[in-house]
């Protein structure tokens, strides 16, 4: 693969530019991602906003998950045990793409965009990167 001159140079002053910001950005996203899953376990929990005629049952198996969702996220949005919560919560999401949205299933059902499960798999991905890289600075 030919390189255009000045490709490697651009990039250079791009990656020099944001590198600073790097943990910012990070700790934007851990604290994002975090509540926003808190706030899909605080619905599950809590009913709100869900639809109507839906309820969850205390003890069941989306029960629990509301509450590693909840629990989890807010540990994560604070920088609380973070490689810990981001571990059981993309370990959560992986479970949840799994079982409740490619069942296994061949051919299309395989694709994230058919089942519905893109964002089971982007959470569980997030939070594998968050686990992995722990919460370094709260700042």
């Amino acid at each position: 693969m030919q390189r255009i001159a000045g490709d490697e140079e651009s990039r250079d002053v791009l990656e020099r530019f944001l590198a600073p910001h790097a943990e910012k950005a990070f700790l934007l996203l851990r604290v994002l991602v975090g509540l926003m899953f808190a706030w899909h376990g605080f619905q599950k929990l809590f009913g709100v906003l869900m639809p109507p005629g839906i309820e969850i049952p205390v003890g069941s198996q989306v029960w629990i998950g509301g509450v590693i969702e909840l629990v989890c996220g807010l540990a994560i949005a604070a920088g609380i045990k973070t490689t810990w919560a981001a571990f059981l919560a993309s370990g959560t999401m992986a479970v949840a793409y799994i079982q409740f949205h490619w069942r296994f299933q061949l051919g299309t059902g395989l694709l994230p965009s058919v089942n519905q499960g893109e964002p089971a798999l982007v959470y569980a991905l997030l939070f594998l990167y968050i686990a992995c890289r722990g919460n370094r600075r709260r700042s």
